[in-house]
Order: C-alpha cells, then structure tokens, then sequence
C-alpha cells in the first residue's frame, strides 16, 4: 500500500466532514474512530502512554483477541511529537499490520530513509501527509521563501515539531534544501530534499564516523536562542564543492520538544 495514497484519502475524508480549515488533526480520535468503522474485525480500541524505555511508539495486537493498541512513551514533552508518534503508528495499522503482529519503533524523528524499502519511513511519511497534508501546505507556504516565521506558522498549524514542519518544508519549497539536527557540536543526522540531492548537496552521516558542526557556521555558535537566528553564510562553508561565488542561508533553532537539539535549515541558491 502506498503511504501518501492511504494519507490523502483519510485526508479527503476529513476534508468532506470537517471542511478544509480542520487543523490540527485529531489523530487520536482518527485512529479509533477509523479503524473501528472500516475494519472492525481487528480495530484499534486503545491508545496510551507507556514507561517501557526501549521504544518511543508501539503497535502491539491483543495475543487472543484481533484488537490493536497504540502505546507512546510517556515523557514525551512536545505535543506535536507526541501526535506524529501516533501518527506513525496509525501508518503501520494502515499500511503492515497484516504483515507483523507487533511494531516497536525504537525512534521517530521524520528522517527519510535510503534504503528501497522501509517500513519505518513509510510509517514516517503517512504521518507527514496524514497531519500535513500537501495541498494545505502548499497554500501555506504560496509565494514564499523559507523563514523562521513561515516554519513556527506551519508548527502551530499543524501541532507538529519544528523538526516535523522542517522537513516538510523543504519538500515543498523551490530552493535546494537540507535540515540537520545536530548535538553537543556533532551531526546527528541531515536530510536533503531532491533539488539538493541531485547537485550532490547532502551530508552522509550513516555508516560513517560522527561529524562535527563546521567552524564557523551558525549553528556551532548558536546555543541558547529559541527563537531561531539566519545568516548568510558561503555555501563552500558547509558543503567544500559548492562555488566559491555562492551562498546559502543558515536558519538555526534550539529546540526544545522532548530532547535537547539543534535544528538547522541550510536554504542554498541555485546551482
């Protein structure tokens, strides 16, 4: 099953009953509401908090009955990831549960995986669609260039994280892009989206040893501004093969929303 397909149709839905101004998605009520009508030999009856420290979000079918249950870690802080957590698990409902009985998913932060198939990233992009979909983020950001305004804006629409809303962004907006979370000065993890992949803008961090934030760089002096700085920086400051001529813009945040973080935005001109 397709994962923005099964979004967009639960998003027509809404749409048809609630009227296009609807957000935030009440994905909780969703996920029980949903199940229970279109599938109601095996619907979701439960959602709730768990202490088991080993997963962040879970999907676990009753061992003698055919009901699922979504559990989400309970000091989860941020409510917009507290929402894209059950998001996901309604994701892997929707789309694998005829595959697994269980789903334990250890960390859910939005990042796209490489691999051909993946099941945690296609539960990670129903969530996106399903809280944000397309067409309304598209109005959202009509005509206009990334901004720390424009990213809050889109968090608060859609109670989402700003880490969520980043990299929903930068799918969406016409310049080449790439989201980085970064902490105590290393990398933790980048995201390029497919007009910055393709010019071979993107920074590896799987498989290899941990990189440091560069010197220099917004983000590396950056420790204790929630609100989000920008600078323009040389584009060659973060990524070596860039023209030495071209620019970027690094908007940076210190995120607070469950776990300490840095989340940057790296807008570059075009190529």
């Amino acid at each position: 099953m397709n994962p923005k397909a099964e979004a967009n149709k639960l998003s027509k839905i809404l749409s048809i009953f609630l009227g296009e101004d609807r957000f935030p998605v009440d994905v909780e009520s969703l996920a029980l509401e949903y199940s229970k009508e279109t599938s109601p030999s095996d619907p979701i009856v439960k959602i709730k908090k768990s202490d088991v420290d080993n997963f962040e979000g879970a999907l676990i079918k009753h061992p003698d009955k055919s009901q699922w249950m979504i559990l989400y870690k309970e000091n989860i802080r941020s409510e917009g990831r507290k929402r894209f957590t059950i998001a996901h698990e309604l994701g892997h409902y929707m789309l694998h549960r005829a595959e697994m009985d269980e789903f334990l998913c250890a960390s859910i932060v939005g990042e796209q995986s490489l691999s051909v198939r993946d099941i945690e990233n296609e539960a990670d992009t129903f969530a996106s669609y399903l809280l944000m979909p397309l067409d309304d983020c598209r109005k959202q950001t009509s005509h206009q260039q990334f901004s720390i305004e424009l990213l809050i804006h889109c968090a608060n629409r859609y109670n989402v994280s700003l880490m969520a809303a980043a990299l929903k962004l930068k799918e969406i907006l016409p310049k080449r892009i790439v989201v980085v979370a970064a902490r105590d000065g290393m990398i933790l993890w980048a995201s390029s989206n497919q007009k910055a992949y393709k010019s071979k803008v993107y920074i590896k961090t799987k498989g290899v040893p941990p990189i440091s934030i560069p010197e220099g760089s917004l983000m590396s002096s950056l420790s204790t501004n929630p609100v989000g700085e920008s600078k323009k920086q040389p584009a060659n400051l973060w990524f070596p093969d860039e023209p030495k001529d071209l620019h970027l813009i690094e908007h940076v945040f210190v995120a607070t929303e469950g776990y300490d973080y840095t989340l940057g935005v790296l807008e570059l001109e075009s190529e």
